[in-house]
């Protein structure tokens, strides 16, 4: 999509334009619903104990937390397409605050695992995220903007596992026992969501040009029919289906961390609750700087070395991740496990970062379907690696480091994303002119 009013460069302490009002808005969006998507998985512990959950039982409410995300991502790329994302990310931000209020409502096993797949939805937050920023940012810069604000929202994720358990404790000050304490707790990031559905539709627009429906009457937009052809072409891609697997190994990865590594340290350190979090929380916070640098070394790459340089690094960070991860896995000396959880994090937000690096110039046309079907594929990796965790026959440990050697085998995926010489010269010829001032003549997509 070929907006005017494209960004050539982030100017991070702005708030003024349309761009980065869109940048900061898409982070600290994403930033909440992953508060909100993974609020309990450092206070699981105290919920397996109030619910009598199972090993087995807890490796399915992990996998529910991540299932229906798969869908929900791919049908809101399309959506996206087809509405634009203010729309679609407000809806979402207050469709998805309903089930993080009232997980608390959990009385078994059964209503605690629908509820967990009831919030899973609110990870396609992801999706409209890359989708918003590479709509308001230029080739030179679009790396660097999505997986800055795709850190900064997976930031969540590690600030999550401290505070949960900071709330936990605060709540536990007027609370009964610990049964109600968590149920309490869950409010809190719901409401956050909330409100901020308010904020996102008040401070942002589809695109820098104006929104998609003024865009669509004035003929500057194609209309709303072509979005289910460009789906479909999208869907045609064996590219897009590789990138789909390689995000499973790297994002799909992290969700799984982030599921497992307040339980993980808990019963296999012998950490209390609020450490454990504090421990796991390092994992995520990681996210403040890696993914970004990610995204930073992929547009430097595809400066230097076009659009081949990209997957050059992509191919290298995802392999280098799945030696952390399996060296990480073998760790039984705390200090040692921190180092290296921390060394395998870096690998990992930096792959994701990578990743969406090479999005936007798979199809400009289907730019919301093709973020969509790759962003699915981080949570079919996270339920694929879900059922590693809920086996008898393997212990934790064993589990991550058969993950990290099937990650090391998905990274050789990244060759299979190629372009063609058109690709390559049509993006050069945009990051020229964008750079330059001018808005690119419109070079044709070849068949």
């Amino acid at each position: 999509m070929d907006f005017k009013g494209k960004a050539t460069a982030i100017q991070l302490f702005s708030f003024r334009t349309i761009p980065m009002r869109t940048f900061h808005m898409t982070w600290f969006a994403f930033f909440l619903c992953f508060f909100g998507w993974f609020g309990i998985a450092p206070l699981m512990a105290v919920v397996r104990d109030d619910l009598g959950l199972t090993k087995e039982q807890v490796g399915n409410t992990i996998i529910a937390s991540v299932a229906i995300t798969v869908i929900a991502r791919l049908a809101i790329g399309w959506l996206c397409d087809k509405i634009g994302p203010r729309k679609a990310y407000t809806w979402l931000l207050a469709l998805g605050s309903i089930p993080v209020m009232t997980i608390g409502l959990a009385d078994s096993y059964e209503t605690f695992l629908l509820f967990r797949l009831a919030i899973g939805a609110i990870g396609a937050s992801f999706v409209i995220t890359q989708y918003h920023t590479s709509v308001m940012f230029a080739p030179n810069i679009v790396g660097t903007a999505n997986a800055t604000t795709a850190g900064w929202g997976n930031l969540g994720g590690g600030v999550t596992q401290m505070a949960m358990p900071l709330l936990f404790a605060a709540v536990m000050t007027f609370a009964a026992d610990q049964a109600m304490g968590w149920r309490v707790a869950m409010v809190v990031p719901g409401l956050a969501l909330l409100g901020t559905s308010a904020l996102y539709w008040k401070l942002t627009q589809d695109s820098p040009d104006g929104s998609y429906k003024d865009l669509r009457q004035s003929g500057a937009l194609a209309s709303a029919k072509t979005v289910e052809g460009a789906f479909l072409k999208a869907c045609s891609d064996a590219r897009v289906w590789a990138l789909f697997l390689i995000y499973g190994a790297c994002f799909g990865v992290e969700l799984t961390i982030n599921n497992i590594a307040a339980l993980y340290f808990h019963d296999y350190f012998g950490l209390g609750l609020a450490t454990a979090g504090l421990v796991a929380g390092l994992f995520g916070l990681m996210n403040i700087f890696a993914r970004t640098l990610g995204g930073i070394v992929g547009d430097r790459w595809g400066l230097r070395w076009g659009l081949r340089g990209r997957v050059w690094f992509l191919a290298g960070i995802l392999f280098l991740e799945g030696l952390a991860l399996m060296l990480f896995s073998q760790q039984s000396v705390l200090p040692l496990a921190i180092a290296t959880l921390i060394l395998f994090s870096l690998c990992v937000q930096m792959s994701e970062g990578a990743t969406y690096s090479v999005v936007p110039f798979i199809n400009k046309r289907a730019l919301g379907a093709v973020a969509g079907i790759v962003g699915a594929g981080g949570n079919a990796g996270a339920v694929a690696a879900g059922f590693l965790f809920k086996a008898e026959s393997l212990s934790w440990p064993q589990a991550l480091l058969t993950l990290g050697a099937l990650v090391t085998l998905v990274s050789f995926l990244a060759f299979a994303v190629r372009f063609s010489e058109a690709d390559e010269t049509a993006v050069a010829r945009e990051t020229e002119s964008r750079l330059a001032g001018a808005r690119p003549e419109p070079v044709a997509e070849p068949a």
